[in-house]
């Protein structure tokens, strides 16, 4: 069986980015290299983590699209859900995100928001699903 373990940012200051989670989501730094070019939070199961460019570039010597210099958010996002979207979302923004999407209703009576994060990483805000 294969399980999901990481999902890894790549962003010009992995400390900035492991800051702005602790401060706007309340989430717990795992850890941050003596290099400053990899760090985790302690997200439950799956692990967020961030590394540099300059360790992406190590990585893939072709490149990749970058979602801190990108002007539009890439095409995959980071869901976290939550009971307060409305509170969690501005507390997102008091800490340097971009409002995308207010958050909103969906018609399956999912509250879902939208923001981009200082490092350019496209967050869903949202409640659970009710089946």
């Amino acid at each position: 069986m294969v399980k999901f373990g990481y999902t890894i940012n790549y962003v010009r200051d992995v400390d900035m980015a492991l800051t702005f989670f602790e401060k706007a989501f309340e989430m717990k730094r795992r850890f941050i290299t003596d290099e400053n070019d990899y760090g985790e939070l302690d997200t439950g199961e799956t692990t967020l983590a961030f590394a540099s460019h300059e360790l992406g570039l190590s990585n893939f010597s072709g490149g990749y699209i970058s979602s801190t210099e990108s002007d539009k958010p890439l095409g995959i996002e980071i869901a976290l859900v939550t009971a307060d979207i409305s509170g969690l979302h501005q507390r997102a923004i008091q800490y340097g995100a971009v409002e995308l999407k207010s958050p909103e209703t969906k018609p399956w009576g999912q509250i879902v928001s939208y923001i981009r994060c200082p490092s350019g990483i496209l967050i869903e805000l949202c409640t659970p699903i009710q089946n």
